[in-house]
């Protein structure tokens, strides 16, 4: 009875408990409902709101975008009429053109039938003036031709007599002046001035600006010049100078002579021009040292490269005044063994022509020239002159060994050959050195440009007897030890003074 009770109980309290948490349930969901409800409607005015935003900077950008559209469609439009109107004023200037073209035209048409009809009115009154002529001398055109022509021949004859007897007399005056240069010339050896060999020019400029000029923009000009020259041009600090460097003497020459009237819009005009005048000289110096010598019936291309050596040295001498040194040499030899003098001298003269196309051809300069003399038509006996000079050939005729010699003489006369300022230096200390190293000596002095010592001696240490042994021990010992050009005189001094030459 107790349990029915209990579960009664049980039931209906049960009961009212659900409905109590089904209805709390209910309110709660409700809530929750609400909240849902309210956010949403916050996230839709939120999205409405940046929707807007969005749509307001798209509508900006937009405009924006439009705005540089149109003032881009409008320069661009602009631009177009501007050259539009350009291209009109071209044509109306082509149109101009071709108009004043047109007219000039006419006028040359016009001149020309002017021209034709004047040349129709002199033809025909040159016609009458023959007719008149030929019915006033009683002779027609031909036979007045003839006439004149006689005339002129024996006035010609008669001009020419004179002319040849002046130069005969002009002739024997120059050879007579030549003659005694040339005898002169072989008393005193022939001595020459020579000049340095370098490879080397140094030209001076006007100012320093022109060297802004000669180089050029981005060194345009500069580099037209080597390259039309083959000549390397040196721009560095010098004041005012500009240095030309190449192995080849002419190409030097031109360019030296070139650079001394540059003109940086006319380079390759003077170029040409130096080159030309250059050539020129060649020939006319060549035909200078043929006539000087004395020498007939030599070909013009063997002169022009006679004249190439002018502008050639060897070891500081230049080659065109040794060669004509050694004609003038070889010449007195000859005229004094009782040979002919004209082929001696035209041996020496043509000795070393191998030296003026060496740097063309391989091979020695003298079998180089006597191939070129042969080949020019030179006489046998001057072909062996050339090809046998340093002495490579079996010698056939006395005019090789004549030639040999006079080029021996004019290579070692004193001053014909320059060396190097260092070498002229050390050979002075080496001089001063030989005379020192000897017992009794206090000072030595190398005076002269080394063409003597002088020898002081100590007068305590040494006798005069010593002073004639010393000075010959110095000079053997210079003649063992140096080379130099020419003799060295030996002047050694104490109480007395004993002379000695080192030869």
């Amino acid at each position: 009875m107790q349990f029915m009770l209990a579960l009664v109980f049980f039931i209906v309290g049960g009961g009212v408990g659900y409905s109590a948490l089904k209805m709390w349930d209910n309110s709660r969901v409700n809530g929750v409902n609400n909240q849902i409800t309210n956010m949403l409607k916050e996230a839709e005015d939120k999205a409405e709101s940046l929707k807007q935003s969005r749509i307001s900077e798209a509508r900006e950008e937009i405009n924006r975008l439009r705005q540089e559209a149109q003032k881009d469609i409008k320069d661009r439009r602009a631009e177009i009429q501007r050259t539009e109107r350009k291209l009109e004023q071209k044509e109306d200037n082509l149109d101009k053109k071709i108009e004043r073209v047109s007219r000039r035209e006419d006028d040359l048409k016009t001149k020309h039938e002017e021209l034709e009809k004047r040349r129709a009115t002199l033809e025909e009154k040159i016609q009458q003036q023959e007719i008149k002529l030929q019915e006033i001398a009683e002779m027609t055109k031909e036979q007045a031709q003839e006439v004149l022509l006689q005339k002129t021949e024996q006035d010609a004859k008669h001009m020419l007599g004179l002319k040849l007897k002046e130069l005969e007399e002009m002739a024997e005056r120059e050879a007579e002046k030549k003659a005694r240069n040339i005898i002169l010339g072989a008393m005193q050896r022939c001595a020459v001035e020579s000049a340095g060999e370098t490879s080397i020019s140094v030209v001076p400029l006007p100012s320093e600006e022109m060297k802004g000029r000669i180089i050029g923009r981005e060194g345009r000009n500069i580099r037209t010049f080597e390259s039309l020259t083959g000549v390397d041009l040196i721009i560095d600090d010098t004041p005012e100078a500009v240095t030309l460097s190449c192995f080849d003497p002419i190409r030097r020459e031109i360019a030296r002579r070139a650079m001394e009237r540059i003109h940086p819009a006319r380079i390759e005009d003077l170029i040409e021009r130096a080159a030309r005048d250059i050539d020129e000289e060649m020939i006319t110096e060549g035909e200078s040292a043929v006539l000087e010598m004395g020498i007939k019936n030599m070909s013009n291309e063997l002169m022009r490269t006679l004249g190439q050596l002018k502008f050639r040295f060897s070891y500081g001498q230049n080659v065109l005044a040794h060669s004509m040194e050694v004609a003038q040499i070889a010449g007195v030899i000859a005229a004094e063994l009782g040979l002919d003098e004209e082929t001696a001298r035209r041996g020496g003269l043509l000795h070393d022509i191998g030296k003026a196309i060496d740097r063309q051809i391989e091979g020695p300069h003298a079998q180089i020239g006597a191939d070129l003399a042969k080949r020019l038509g030179e006489r046998p006996e001057i072909v062996n002159c050339i090809a046998a000079h340093h002495d490579t050939l079996e010698v056939s005729s006395p005019y090789e060994v004549i030639v040999s010699v006079a080029d021996a003489i004019s290579a070692a006369r004193p001053g014909a050959r320059r060396e190097s300022l260092d070498a002229y230096i050390k050979r002075l200390e080496k001089l001063e050195e030989i005379a020192k190293e000897f017992n009794g000596v206090t000072r030595a002095y190398a005076i002269q440009a080394g063409r003597e010592v002088r020898v002081i001696l100590n007068s305590a240490l040494t006798d005069d007897g010593a002073v004639h042994k010393l000075a010959f021990d110095i000079a053997k010992r210079v003649e063992a030890e140096l080379k130099y050009p020419g003799q060295i005189k030996i002047n050694v001094s104490r109480e007395t003074r004993a002379t000695e030459f080192a030869k």
